[in-house]
């Protein structure tokens, strides 16, 4: 394997800030979070939960596929097309390698419904869509690719591993392009699942805040066109980003919280640095998990400092899932969208909400506005997930925008 970093020719995104990484942009832009009451129209009734939150996609039912079926249709179509100039383009041997965590649940949710009131008909195709690989299928058979198809799900950190997966498929010459990414959508199993744990906020989650109050659930996509260089560059290709190194680790601690001391995200972070090729002085900013929990939160920070050492307290975090709620499995695609985009407009969305850091974890997190970081070169992205599972990746800008 050659440790080279992998060219970002496209990106698309669904969130709840609407479909399209334009909309995802500016929403980041906006200071404001998307996250807010939601009723049971469109997804379920919150009222038997303890809260009543969420960062929802507006959506109207597909017959024959699941929400995150189509969350990762539309990203993936985005994505390639921007890519590509069309789906057609697209290489047929190219590889598709997905995250999720809940695959098509809600659902699965509403089908048992259905079948015990005996009132309505099962919709048998939206079922078939259940298992964790239906994005990753949906859009590999949108695209109507032939190469490796390979779904990932291992919680918070799916997507985040999905895209080291490519990149290395990517290294071996598996494949030329691959697309990247993942998919998740809200139910009412997983949302009473973290309600159940306490771990979900009354109030938008408020990540690295001295008040914080738990996490905020969200859905959607994000989908990355990836490239071999001479690939990209044979075609004229326009480069994005660079995705420059991958690693992921284990606490192997405990089923839900992280070790304290952050050494095992501690470990993904080195060991991604060095897959890149590069120390960590050379990161400009960190695009942290931050789920605005008491524990993640302050293990994350144990992290950054076990290897940002000195620099721990002045290098610029920016935190995204305050304005869009945790995507679960998917969550890693779109903060890598968001990474990118972060480098390629010099710009860090700001965690909506104002409040004072935790002094206990005296991060330089960007708050209110986006803060402008002329010269951006490189972004770390985290993504720590239940069961200790912790991955990361690098992202860096085109030497030709600099």
């Amino acid at each position: 394997m050659i440790s080279e970093p992998v060219a970002v020719t496209g990106l698309g995104a669904v969130t709840g800030f609407g479909f399209g990484v334009d909309s995802l942009w500016s929403g980041f832009c906006s200071g404001v979070t998307d996250i807010a009451e939601f009723g049971g129209d469109a997804l379920f009734d919150p009222a038997a939960h303890r809260t009543s939150i969420a960062s929802a996609v507006d959506l109207e039912l597909h017959r024959s596929l699941s929400r995150a079926d189509c969350f990762a249709q539309s990203a993936a179509i985005e994505a390639v097309t921007q890519a590509f100039g069309s789906t057609e383009g697209l290489p047929r041997h190219a590889g598709v390698f997905f995250g999720s965590s809940t695959g098509a649940l809600l659902e699965t949710e509403r089908a048992y419904n259905r079948l015990l009131e005996g009132t309505r008909p099962i919709l048998l195709r939206q079922l078939g869509t259940q298992q964790h690989n239906g994005p990753g299928d949906t859009a590999a058979r949108t695209l109507g690719v032939h190469g490796p198809v390979v779904s990932v799900s291992s919680a918070c950190a799916s997507a985040t591993m999905a895209l080291g997966a490519g990149l290395d498929a990517i290294r071996t010459g598996e494949a030329d392009v691959v697309i990247a990414g993942g998919s998740d959508e809200l139910s009412q199993i997983t949302y009473a699942g973290f309600n159940s744990l306490r771990a979900v906020a009354h109030e938008p989650t408020r990540p690295f805040r001295g008040d914080r109050g738990g996490l905020s659930l969200g859905e959607g996509a994000g989908v990355l066109v990836l490239e071999r260089a001479e690939h990209a560059r044979a075609r004229g290709a326009a480069v994005i980003a660079w995705l420059a190194g991958a690693a992921s680790s284990c606490d192997a601690h405990h089923m839900s919280s992280p070790l304290s001391d952050g050494s095992g995200a501690a470990r993904a972070m080195r060991a991604a640095l060095r897959d890149a090729g590069i120390d960590a002085d050379d990161v400009d900013f960190v695009n942290v998990h931050g789920t605005g929990t008491q524990q993640n939160d302050a293990a994350e920070w144990q992290a950054i400092r076990t290897v940002f050492g000195p620099r721990c307290s002045t290098i610029p975090i920016t935190a995204t899932k305050s304005l869009i709620g945790h995507l679960l499995g998917a969550s890693g695609a779109v903060e890598a969208v968001g990474t990118a985009l972060c480098i390629r407009h010099e710009l860090l969305p700001g965690a909506p909400g104002g409040g004072a850091v935790d002094p206990e974890l005296p991060a330089d997190l960007v708050l209110g506005e986006p803060r402008p970081v002329p010269g951006v070169r490189t972004g770390l992205s985290t993504n720590l997930a239940f069961g200790g599972a912790n991955s990361v990746i690098v992202m860096m800008a085109d030497e030709a925008d600099a």
